[in-house]
């Protein structure tokens, strides 16, 4: 077999957490497999350098910065390399170009474009472990670009892909995905299987677990995942292909985003191609808009509002009262203490009342929607951030506490 182990930055936090992460890749390497491993850096690595950027200049060149804070994989990569080899384990430790993970351009978000495991069959051929440094690729021009947060999971399913390996594995500090944060809902247990539909909702909604690239590489080629603790042997969470059985459960999590920030222009003139003034900038901005709510005036004027990461809210105000003023929009306001409180489950499409049932538990307990947004599998809303914890809670006992009583 060939097995994919991706280790998280908790995992590898320090020399002592290398040496218990490579006795388990050793472990696995001497019941006949071959094992490649991607790398985080060290836990808290990244901010670190981050922080070093933008001591060093205001507003860091976003090439100068992916240069940087790429080196902190590189090092785990090596000290991985060196503690396997000082057990007696062969290794050979690799960067994004080396492999290579071709990417786009996009410094800080960067997305996959080929990767090339010529170099890493070599490894595994010769009797290797081939650890790879995650997080990290080459564009086109030989720069280096980084793949955002989360971005080592990305690069361990991508490489899953390519070698067509039987299982990726994701090491992390926690033993699997649970129906939802057990920090806010101590009942909240962990799923024994997830459909990959299932898990690109909850990933999208703010559920840490998995960065939601590597889970649409997961489905694209359809690579079995295998979420699970590095500090036990405990079995984690499979996200997989979905089964008729996963139907017959309704709702398999609630999840909650406290990164939201709401943006509403007012009075925007109702013609053709507004809508696309409004966004273009955005998006050329590489600033995501998430839910998109549109209220027409009895006037013929239209109220559209979205949601955008916290992070991107300062920058996308700016650009939407410039293209309001432009289109002769009557104004912008913005509101930064929104969540998204969301509630996923593939057994939706095939039960009807879920949604009522969902507004009428929120509404029992004084939360008020502000904005609604639904697909086959997922029903989300918009509130206070005050409620968020309330409305996280309830929902789960309403959904799936009572479900398995």
């Amino acid at each position: 077999m060939v097995i994919v182990q991706k280790f998280g930055g908790t995992s590898v936090a320090d020399l002592d957490r290398i040496r218990h992460v490579t006795g388990r890749i050793a472990q696995t390497r001497a019941a006949g497999h071959d094992v490649v491993v991607v790398v985080s850096a060290m836990a808290g690595e990244t901010n670190r350098l981050l922080a070093l950027a933008h001591a060093a200049a205001r507003e860091p060149d976003e090439r100068e910065s992916d240069a940087l804070v790429a080196t902190g994989e590189q090092v785990t990569a090596a000290l991985t390399s060196l503690t396997l080899q000082d057990g007696g384990v062969p290794a050979r430790s690799f960067l994004g170009h080396q492999v290579r993970i071709e990417t786009d351009s996009a410094h800080g978000r960067a997305r996959i474009v080929r990767v090339d495991v010529d170099r890493l069959r070599t490894a595994l051929a010769d009797g290797a472990v081939a650890v790879v440094a995650g997080f990290q690729g080459v564009d086109g021009q030989g720069n280096i670009t980084t793949l955002g947060r989360g971005g080592s999971d990305t690069s361990a399913v991508a490489l899953a892909a390519a070698l067509q390996a039987d299982v990726c594995e994701i090491y992390t500090d926690v033993d699997g995905v649970y129906t939802s944060d057990p920090r806010i809902v101590p009942q909240a247990r962990k799923l024994d299987r997830v459909a990959y539909d299932e898990m690109l909702e909850l990933a999208s909604l703010g559920a840490k677990v998995l960065q939601i690239r590597s889970v649409e590489f997961a489905k694209r080629y359809r690579v079995p995942v295998h979420v699970r603790s590095s500090f036990n042997e405990v079995e984690g969470t499979w996200v997989v292909e979905e089964d008729p059985t996963m139907e017959q459960v309704t709702v398999a999590g609630v999840a909650h985003d406290r990164d939201q920030a709401k943006i509403t222009i007012v009075r925007v003139p109702d013609r053709p191609g507004i809508a696309a003034r409004v966004f273009g900038p955005i998006a050329g901005a590489n600033i995501v808009v998430d839910m998109i709510i549109q209220n027409v005036g009895a006037d013929g004027s239209t109220d559209l509002t979205f949601t955008v990461p916290r992070g991107d809210y300062d920058k996308a105000r700016r650009l939407v009262e410039a293209t309001a003023r432009d289109i002769g929009a009557q104004g912008v306001t913005g509101q930064t203490d929104v969540a998204k409180v969301s509630i996923v489950g593939v057994g939706m499409r095939t039960h009807a009342g879920i949604a009522a049932r969902m507004f009428e538990v929120l509404s029992a307990e004084g939360i008020n929607i502000q904005m609604i947004s639904t697909s086959e599998i997922k029903i989300s809303v918009v509130i206070d951030e005050k409620y968020t914890e309330l409305a996280v809670r309830t929902l789960h006992d309403a959904f799936v506490a009572r479900a398995e009583t």
